[in-house]
């Protein structure tokens, strides 16, 4: 949903090259707090390449993040650029250990080189679904504090698609981590396959030529990544590891300089980090960038399902999954996300338009017999993954949950049709999904439900129209 408000408050510059240079500049700060506090610590402003991003829509319509980042001009309060976001601080302050301790994440925000001084600013998405500033700097993007030394070339750019202007299609950047100099053709290979299948799905297959596609190789010092859980340690490029917030699955890196200066010399609007790994895992942060180990039997879905989470801003709709946090939405908050509803007023369902007549709200579904299936897989997974398992034995019950669920699935009498099903965002009571089954769903589908569809077609067209 866009607030009227904004709309009226956010008119972005009509002459791109009269307000900005063309470069693109990057704030890298330290996002620092509890459960409860929240600090910003600025660290820098560092000059990169050229803006790689629309000069149109400099003010992102949809209002979609748990944050949001603003460049407000100094001298007349026009914002100039504007985005949602989300960050690993933001997922971390919901979890256990938030309630007992501080810690502080590197984040960094891109935008356009401004020729005059702006102000910076951050918001927070509160319970009343409103954005509310708490923290602002002026900033003069002339003076001597910006760094503008040189850009490190780091690693050997490959590319694979290449469809036009970076002002005008979605440039996709793959990097690698994990992969030696040997594997640079391991690494090609398995980028091409993996972006060619995200390429195949809808609504991707439909703008596969809005896409540039390019892959970055910074060899790698040994093969793979960190496995914390089996002791199994690897100096990697980028720092990707599994067991993110103890989660035995969820690959993130908690080094974001070292990304964003190897990434600096590609135009890129989109990031996907590609781990050379057997085991399966990943992760996905709303424009941040979305993570995925390459060589496991699921790693296209996984692909696919953690880059709808960083590039429109998708939740995940299951609800049965072990994850680190703790009560991700409050009770009572409707989700900001497009593909979640807390349906607290059933006639404004934000996928109303398409609820076809006679389909009830909630609409019922099997949900009793499936969580006694899934809950049963839940529990073998786990075993498994405590008793240090092979990934041979974790992909056997990944198809055997699937050959119990997909029939059950198939035979709901909504299958299919857009309603309300009840179990989302890691709740299985409160909060409702568009349609039985979908990508962000189970491994089950090979397509996104069209909620999902329609999110990921608004996020395509910020950056081609």
């Amino acid at each position: 949903m866009i607030h009227a408000a904004l709309l009226l408050a956010f008119v972005p510059p009509a002459d791109f090259d009269a307000t900005f240079t063309g470069r693109t500049l990057r704030f890298d700060y330290h996002h620092v707090g509890t459960a409860t506090e929240q600090h910003v610590a600025y660290a820098g402003l560092r000059i990169e390449g050229e803006w790689p991003g629309s000069r149109k829509q400099l003010v992102d319509p949809v209002d979609l993040g748990k944050y949001r980042f603003r460049v407000l001009d100094v001298a007349s309060g026009d914002v100039l650029f504007a985005r949602g976001f989300c960050s690993i601080f933001g997922e971390w302050e919901t979890t256990g250990e938030a309630k007992q301790s501080w810690r502080a994440f590197e984040e960094s925000q891109r935008f356009p080189e401004p020729r005059r001084p702006v102000f910076l600013a951050l918001d927070e998405r509160g319970d009343d679904g409103a954005f509310h500033e708490f923290w602002r700097q002026e900033i003069d993007p002339t003076s001597r504090f910006v760094d503008r030394s040189p850009l490190v070339k780091n690693g050997d750019v490959i590319t694979l698609r290449e469809n036009g202007p970076a002002a005008t299609k979605v440039d996709l950047l793959v990097i690698a981590d994990g992969y030696t100099a040997a594997q640079r053709g391991e690494l090609e290979a398995d980028a091409k396959r993996l972006t060619d299948t995200l390429l195949a799905t809808q609504p991707f297959a439909r703008h596969a030529s809005d896409f540039n596609v390019r892959v970055l190789h910074m060899p790698a010092p040994s093969s793979g990544i960190s496995n914390p859980r089996k002791g199994d340690w690897k100096t990697s490029q980028l720092g990707l590891s599994f067991n993110a917030f103890d989660s035995d699955r969820y690959v993130l890196t908690f080094s974001d300089r070292v990304l964003r200066e190897a990434a600096a010399n590609v135009p890129y609007d989109a990031l996907i980090l590609l781990a050379n790994e057997r085991k399966y895992g990943g992760g996905g942060i709303y424009n941040l960038w979305a993570t995925c180990a390459a060589d496991t039997e699921p790693s296209p879905y996984v692909f696919v399902h953690e880059f709808g989470h960083s590039f429109a801003g998708l939740a995940d709709e299951y609800y049965s999954s072990q994850v680190a946090y703790e009560d991700f939405v409050a009770p009572g908050v409707e989700p900001w996300e497009p593909n979640v509803t807390a349906l607290l007023d059933p006639s404004k369902l934000k996928w109303r338009d398409l609820v076809i007549a006679g389909t009830p709200l909630p609409t019922p579904w099997g949900q009793a017999k499936y969580d006694e299936v899934d809950l049963a897989y839940q529990k073998k997974r786990k075993a498994a993954i405590d008793a240090k398992a092979t990934e041979e034995t974790n992909e056997a019950l990944m198809r055997e949950i699937k050959t119990q669920t997909q029939p059950l699935i198939a035979a709901e009498k909504f299958v299919g049709k857009v309603g309300a099903f009840e179990g989302a965002a890691y709740q299985a009571k409160g909060l409702y999904r568009p349609e039985v089954d979908c990508i962000m769903f189970t491994r089950n589908p090979t397509s996104f439900c069209r909620v999902c569809e329609r999110a990921l077609e608004r996020t395509i067209a910020r950056f081609t129209e």
